[in-house]
């Protein structure tokens, strides 16, 4: 299998003419429909993909996967739901068009929790996307086609959307590499908006070099998205040197110290044990590793936070989502019972949920005790955060509190109280921006976990070279998933 290998790895076959960029895209392309036989993976599957021209580009001749809910011209872009099950868009999203520019060969959309609106990847209109390590769990949501695509030899890379962890998270379930870069440093425009002030574009890779290549041909100004900034002094792939002696990094004492839980079940103790660990790897490299305590008020305030600020963006966001302007058009009478017959048939109970939170909390009289204080309570947070990294290089943490759950469980309902935030913190990255990124750390039961770098916004290259000074020191780089390990 050619596409075991990695970005440079294929880039050197392919300009010594060792193999051409079609027979990578075929052998893509077979491996796509045995994946998704096996994983319900994919949306679409491209069988009559563009051509690419080698260059000195790493990423030409190159195959890889788009998250569903980034447009693509001329090729169906569902969002995984119904309420879009035969949109074809006239446009490409920037960031898939700066890859295609770069000779990247899309050959397939991925399947995702509808409209990005979950962490299990079993809201998909295609049905639940299984885990490629055990095909009776999750990978994780809502990126989880793209995750399981990548952990099982698809291609090297496909593309992801982050708004609380939903790159981050499936990464870590599914044995790879997910980075969330700075917020704008990738542009949105043509990816579906859920939460504005959270979305953001990223990658889902097998190894952190990877990871940069990737995001170096998609990040950049655009002036159809006025919330990016200028990247073009930062080259993520050469400032990777490994070097990381003198780096401080911290983590969160109430959330990552095994004492701080009354009833520990042995996947969370091996976990945390495991986690700290690789800490000591990073201590024998001489980074300097401290822990830092947190008002638990604040901790505990995450998820609810979340759901406020996520709920009320996305039912903005979806308004436009009536059946009139595009998708199957409902029955009825009148406009307005076309339209509710629309949105009530099309989206899935969960996503429906969101919208009455959402439409709730943006009621004039609930305004300001439910939106407004979020938005308060965010600014704490991420005022917390900042203030640590004036004095810290990066956050370092466990993701989640185990390996990824049976599909058989529901996630978005899952109520563990105890170990809630340690699930949901990863969402810290988007309430500040700041850049973020999951790395494999070993394996619990035969299933992968990860360990996760935040760092400070535009530290995207101080936070990928701690990552990759790490993957070096453990032996989980350009993993392929075993499938039906544990079947």
């Amino acid at each position: 299998m050619n596409l075991n290998k990695s970005i440079e790895e294929l880039h050197e076959l392919l300009i010594n003419n060792k193999i051409t960029s079609n027979e990578l895209v075929e052998e893509s392309l077979k491996k796509s429909k045995e994946i998704e036989a096996k994983c319900n993976a994919f949306v679409t599957i491209i069988d009559n993909p563009k051509k690419s021209v080698i260059s000195d580009n790493l990423l030409s001749g190159i195959p890889f996967g788009v998250k569903d809910n980034y447009s693509t011209k001329g090729i169906l872009s569902t969002g995984s739901s119904n309420t879009l099950k035969d949109y074809v868009p006239f446009f490409s999203a920037t960031a898939v068009l700066k890859l295609e520019e770069a000779g990247a060969v899309m050959v397939n959309k991925t399947a995702m929790d509808e409209f990005g609106m979950g962490g299990s990847g079993t809201t998909c209109h295609t049905g639940a996307v299984k885990n490629p390590w055990n095909l009776n769990r999750m990978c994780g949501g809502s990126s989880a086609g793209s995750a399981a695509a990548v952990a099982s030899g698809v291609y090297p890379f496909a593309l992801g959307s982050d708004t609380g962890d939903s790159i981050r998270k499936p990464a870590a379930y599914c044995g790879i590499v997910g980075y969330k870069p700075t917020y704008g440093m990738i542009s949105r425009y043509g990816l579906f908006p859920f939460a504005s002030s959270l979305d953001t574009c990223g990658c889902l890779t097998r190894s952190v070099k990877d990871a940069a290549i990737v995001v170096d041909a998609m990040k950049g100004l655009d002036e159809k998205d006025l919330t990016t900034w200028d990247s073009s002094k930062i080259n993520l792939y050469n400032s990777l040197n490994g070097n990381v002696k003198g780096k401080k990094l911290f983590y969160i004492k109430e959330l990552a110290n095994i004492e701080s839980y009354k009833n520990p079940n042995e996947e969370l103790i091996k976990h945390l044990d495991n986690f700290h660990k690789t800490l000591n790897i990073l201590k024998d490299m001489d980074v300097e590793i401290e822990e830092v305590s947190i008002d638990t008020n604040l901790l505990n305030a995450l998820p609810s936070v979340y759901t406020c600020i996520s709920s009320a963006e996305a039912t903005s966001n979806m308004s436009n989502l009536t059946g009139i302007i595009f998708g199957p058009r409902g029955e009825g009478e009148t406009v307005e019972e076309m339209m509710k017959d629309h949105r009530t048939k099309g989206f899935s109970p969960l996503i429906k949920r969101r919208f009455i939170i959402g439409s709730y909390i943006l009621q004039k009289e609930n305004q300001e005790r439910y939106f407004v204080n979020a938005l308060r309570v965010r600014r704490l947070i991420v005022d917390t955060i900042k203030d640590l990294f004036k004095k810290y290089d990066a956050l370092i943490m466990p993701v989640g509190s185990g390996i990824a759950p049976y599909l058989d469980d529901d996630n978005d309902m899952i109520d563990n109280k105890e170990t809630r935030v340690l699930e949901e913190h990863l969402q810290i990255g988007n309430f500040g921006g700041f850049p973020s990124i999951t790395i494999p750390n070993g394996f619990i039961n035969n299933m992968p976990v990860g360990i996760n770098i935040t760092g400070n916004c535009y530290d995207d290259a101080n936070v990928l070279n701690i990552a990759y000074a790490l993957e070096n020191k453990m032996e989980y780089k350009n993993q392929i998933a075993k499938e039906g390990l544990n079947e």
